[in-house]
């Protein structure tokens, strides 16, 4: 058997998959053309340094080639994800700004008495025959408890005047408030929902954010319902 050796051929070889080897270490070498300029000349150098007694049939060629079109699109994929998701972001950043001097109800339950009225939700899993809220004073003890009968399911407001169970009014700040539903006398599940007014936008990481005064940064996802 006839064996040939090209050692021009075998060094070429081996600095090819040296450059591979360094580049792919090399953070700045990311891009599209880079890798395919890589395939390619990986490629080029293994058909110089083929046995010509035993070449490469098209079939192999063809599935290196198909690999390399692979390689492309995924980069080319990746490019057009990276746009798009920039796109998303600026238009919920936009679409936020407009959300701006509106009250909103999230997640919490807290609620803030000012000049007689406070405002709250609930968010119920299904209608129910009887939703109660207990509303409580910063030490824990309970002010008022509401009765508001049937409510539908979805999410719900609700308002408190201001006065205790005696009739008397309290003084203005921040309290809390438990809420409990039951239909047919079966407990249902209910979140509470406290209400506030956006002051602000500001964009993080996980993406536009409101800013609720007292309530915090609160996530757009976050935002049961607008008011």
């Amino acid at each position: 058997m006839i064996t040939t050796t090209n050692t021009n051929n075998a060094a070429a070889l081996y600095s090819a998959l040296n450059a591979s080897s360094s580049s792919a270490g090399n953070p700045a070498v990311t891009d599209a053309a880079n890798t395919q300029d890589r395939f390619l000349t990986l490629l080029v150098t293994q058909m110089r340094n083929q046995d010509p007694l035993n070449p490469m049939d098209n079939a192999q060629v063809t599935s290196q080639m198909a690999q390399l079109s692979t390689v492309s699109g995924i980069d080319k994929l990746n490019a057009t994800l990276q746009a798009l998701s920039s796109s998303m972001t600026a238009t919920q950043s936009m679409q936020a700004a407009t959300m701006i001097g509106h009250g909103v109800l999230t997640p919490g339950n807290t609620v803030n008495l000012a000049n007689g009225t406070a405002v709250g939700g609930v968010e119920l899993a299904q209608s129910v025959d009887n939703l109660q809220v207990t509303i409580k004073d910063a030490l824990g003890a309970t002010v008022r408890t509401l009765d508001l009968g049937a409510m539908n399911a979805g999410v719900q407001g609700w308002q408190w005047d201001g006065l205790n169970s005696g009739g008397a009014a309290v003084p203005a700040g921040s309290y809390s408030f438990d809420v409990a539903a039951t239909q047919g006398g079966d407990a249902v599940a209910a979140s509470a929902l406290t209400f506030g007014i956006v002051n602000g936008v500001t964009q993080t990481s996980s993406g536009a954010s409101l800013n609720i005064g007292a309530n915090g940064l609160v996530p757009m996802t976050q935002v049961k319902q607008i008011l």
